[in-house]
C-alpha cells in the first residue's frame, strides 16, 4: 500500500527503485529490492486483474530504473482537487467544482503513513492547498452576488452560512492571516461592521502578542478601508499575503537580526529567538507568514561551519517544508528568500561525507543558484545580496575556488555601494579579504580588512574587528618565515590574542579548534613538529592533525593508523589546509597512496596558500605540499 501511495503521489512521474526502497526501509536489507519487485507484481495484479498473461502492463509500468503509475487524472482524488483549484483561480473563477472537491476531503492526506518522510512532505503540501482552496472559494463568493451561490448562506440570513464556515476555519487555523481577512469581510458584507473590526483587532492582538509580528499589509489595508467605509472592502484579497513586503521593524525576527550583529550572548540569544519564531510561525499553518518569518533573517554569514548545526538543520527543514507548500507558483520573492536560507544554513563543514550529506549539499547548491536567478529577475538588491551570501556559502565544492569567491565578494561590495547596504558591504569585504589572502595578495587583503573595519565602526558591528585581528595574526605568521620578519613567538602571541577575543564572540563553529590549527601551521612554516600540549582542543580538525601529533610523539604506528582512518576533508574554508596536512603526514610516513590522493585534490589550488582562504591562518603555499607529495 505504501508503494502504491508513493507512486500515486508522484502523479505519473518516474520513481526509482532506490527511492522506493529507501522510503520503505530505514535500513534496507539484502532482500529489499526483491521484496519491492514482489509488491509491484501484486499491485499490477490488483490494478489490472483482467490483463492477459505476458502482456505489458498499462497502468503500473517499468520505466528506466524504476516505476511509474499512469492513471487518468479523474481517477485520483488529489489530481481532481488540484484541477478544481486551478479552475477556480482562473477567470471566471467557477468554484462549484472546488466546493465539491473540498466536501470530499475527509481526513489528512496519506494518513495511513504518519511517519514516512515522503508522505509528511506531500501531506504538508496538500494541506496548504486545501486551506488555500477554502480561502479561495470564500473570496470568490464574497466578490460575487450571494444570490448566485445559495450554498454560501443559511436560512437565518444572507451570508450567515459563509460567516459560520469562515468562523470555524479561523478557529481551526487561528494564525492564517488570509482567513481573518475573509471572516472580517464576510461580517462586513453581512452588515456586522463592529464585529468585522473586532475580528481584525483580535487578529492583530494574537500576531503581536504570540509572534511579535505586525499584521501583513493586506489586513492593515482592510482595517483602514472598513474604518473609512470604503468600497474597497469588497475587493478580492491578494492570494499570498506578505508578497513583496518586509516584516515590520518591531518583529521578533528583526530584533534577532539586530542582536545577531552584536555578537556574544546577544548572538546566542538571536539564534534561539529566531528558531522559536520559525517554529511558532509553522504552528500557525499560514505558509506565507512562515515564509516571511524564515526569510527575514538575512544576517550575513561568513563561516562555512555552523555555530549550531542542529538548529541549522531545523531551519533548513522548515524552509524546505515551506517551499514545498508554496509550490513553484508561489511568490518569487518569498521563494527566493527560502532558497537563500537553505543555501546559507547548509554549511559544508557540518557534514559527515555520507551519500545523504552529499545529496543535501547538492540540493543546497541548487537552491543557492535558484535564489540568485530569482533575485536577479526581481531586481531587488537586498534580496540579491542575501542570495549571493548563499552562493558564497556553497562555493567550497573543491579546493582552488578563491577567484570565484572574490567575484562574489566584489559584486556584494558593488551592490552595497550602489544601494546603501552596509552589512552586505562588510560581508563582501570579508569575502574578498579571504580570497586575497588565499591568493597571496597581502596588500589587497589588508585594504579589504581596513574597509570592513571602517564600515563596522559606522554600523557598530563589534564582530568584524574580532575577525580582522586573526587576519593580522596570519600576516605575522607568514612574515615570520621570511628574512627579517617577526619571531614565531610574536606570531603565536598574536594568534592567542585573536583567539581570546573570538572565544567571547558567540561563534563556536568558527572558534573551536582554530587556534591549535593556526599554531600547527606556524610550526610547519618553520619546519617544526606539531604542538602536543594536553590542553589543545583540536575540535573538528583532530582527524587531520592527529597523525602529525602522533609523529611528534614518535608514535609512527599510531600515526599510520590515524592517517588510514582519516576522512576526506569537509568542503569548507579550511579544506586546502586539511588536505595539506594529509599530504605532509603521508609524505613523512611514506604512504604514497594517501600522498597521491592529497596531491590530486590540491592541484586546482596550486597557486593558493593553505588555510588562507579563511583569512585567519596559513600553512604556507599549497604548491610546497603538492611537490612534497609528488616526490614520494
Amino acid at each position: 500500500r505504501e508503494v502504491l501511495a508513493g507512486l500515486v503521489a508522484a502523479e505519473g512521474r518516474l520513481v526509482t527503485a532506490d527511492t522506493l526502497v529507501a522510503d520503505l526501509w530505514a535500513e534496507p536489507g539484502a532482500g529489499a529490492l526483491g521484496a519491492l519487485r514482489t509488491f509491484v507484481a501484486a499491485l499490477r495484479r490488483a490494478t489490472e486483474p483482467g490483463r492477459p498473461p505476458r502482456t505489458p502492463p498499462r497502468l503500473l509500468v517499468t520505466q528506466g530504473p524504476g516505476y511509474a503509475l499512469r492513471l487518468p487524472r479523474e481517477a485520483v482524488d488529489v489530481q481532481r482537487f488540484e484541477d478544481a483549484l486551478a479552475a477556480a483561480r482562473r477567470p471566471p473563477h467557477d468554484v462549484a467544482a472546488l466546493g465539491e472537491a473540498l466536501a470530499a476531503w475527509r481526513a489528512p492526506a496519506y494518513a495511513d503513513f504518519p511517519d514516512a518522510p515522503w508522505a509528511q512532505r506531500e501531506r504538508t503540501r496538500l494541506e496548504e492547498l486545501r486551506l488555500e482552496g477554502v480561502e479561495l472559494r470564500a473570496g470568490v463568493l464574497l466578490d460575487s452576488d450571494y444570490d448566485s451561490y445559495s450554498d454560501s448562506y443559511s436560512d437565518s440570513g444572507e451570508g450567515a452560512g459563509l460567516v459560520a464556515a469562515l468562523g470555524e476555519h479561523v478557529a481551526e487555523h487561528p494564525w492564517r492571516e488570509p482567513a481573518w481577512g475573509l471572516l472580517a469581510r464576510a461580517l462586513y458584507r453581512a452588515g456586522r461592521r463592529a464585529d468585522a473590526l473586532a475580528t481584525l483587532r483580535r487578529a492583530r492582538a494574537m500576531l503581536v502578542e504570540q509572534l511579535g509580528l505586525d499584521p501583513g499589509p493586506g489586513l492593515q489595508r482592510l482595517e483602514t478601508a472598513m474604518l473609512n467605509e470604503s468600497a474597497s472592502v469588497g475587493a478580492a484579497p491578494r492570494p499570498w499575503p506578505g508578497t513583496g513586503t518586509r516584516l515590520g521593524p518591531r518583529t521578533t525576527v528583526d530584533l534577532a537580526r539586530t542582536l545577531a550583529l552584536a555578537g556574544g550572548d546577544a548572538l546566542v540569544s538571536a539564534r534561539r529567538d529566531r528558531l522559536g519564531a520559525v517554529q511558532a510561525a509553522e504552528r500557525t499553518g499560514d505558509v506565507a507568514l512562515t515564509a516571511r518569518v524564515i526569510g527575514a533573517y538575512d544576517v550575513p554569514a561568513i563561516w562555512s561551519r555552523s555555530d549550531d548545526p542542529a538548529q541549522s538543520r531545523a531551519v533548513v527543514a522548515a524552509a524546505e517544508r515551506t517551499l514545498a507548500a508554496l509550490g513553484p507558483e508561489g511568490p518569487p520573492d518569498l521563494r527566493a528568500r527560502l532558497l537563500a536560507t537553505v543555501a546559507v544554513e547548509s554549511r559544508g563543514g557540518d557534514g559527515d561525507g555520507s551519500r545523504e550529506w552529499r545529496r543535501r549539499q547538492a540540493a543546497a547548491t541548487s537552491a543557492a543558484h535558484a535564489a540568485e536567478a530569482l533575485a536577479r529577475e526581481l531586481g531587488d538588491p537586498a534580496l540579491l545580496a542575501f542570495a549571493l551570501n548563499g552562493v558564497f556559502m556553497q562555493s567550497f565544492a573543491r579546493p582552488g575556488l578563491a577567484p570565484r569567491r572574490d567575484a562574489i565578494g566584489a559584486e556584494l561590495v558593488a551592490l552595497a555601494d550602489r544601494h546603501a547596504l552596509p552589512t552586505s558591504g562588510i560581508l563582501g569585504r570579508l569575502v574578498r579579504l579571504g580570497s586575497a589572502s588565499a591568493l597571496g595578495q597581502c596588500e589587497r587583503a589588508a585594504a579589504h580588512a581596513a574597509a570592513a573595519e571602517e564600515l563596522a565602526a559606522a554600523r557598530e558591528s563589534p564582530l568584524v574587528p574580532v575577525l580582522t585581528a586573526w587576519s593580522r595574526a596570519r600576516v605575522l605568521a607568514e612574515r615570520s618565515a621570511g628574512p627579517g620578519g617577526p619571531s614565531p613567538a610574536e606570531a603565536a602571541g598574536a594568534y592567542r590574542s585573536a583567539d581570546a577575543a573570538l572565544a567571547a564572540a558567540g561563534m563556536p563553529g568558527l572558534h573551536r579548534g582554530l587556534l591549535p590549527l593556526a599554531l600547527l601551521g606556524l610550526r610547519l612554516l618553520h619546519g617544526r613538529p606539531a604542538p602536543t600540549g594536553p590542553r589543545l582542543d583540536w575540535g573538528p580538525y583532530l582527524p587531520w592533525a592527529r597523525p602529525l601529533v602522533l609523529l611528534a610523539q614518535e608514535d609512527a604506528a599510531g600515526a599510520r593508523a590515524a592517517l588510514a582512518a582519516q576522512p576526506e576533508p569537509p568542503r569548507d574554508h579550511l579544506q586546502e589546509a586539511l588536505w595539506c596536512l594529509t599530504a605532509h603526514a603521508a609524505t613523512r610516513l611514506g604512504e604514497s597512496g594517501a600522498a597521491a590522493r592529497a596531491a590530486a585534490a590540491l592541484r586546482p589550488a596550486a597557486a593558493e596558500h593553505a588555510g588562507a582562504a579563511s583569512g585567519m591562518l596559513t600553512l604556507g603555499p599549497v604548491r610546497h605540499y603538492i611537490e612534497e607529495a609528488e616526490a614520494l
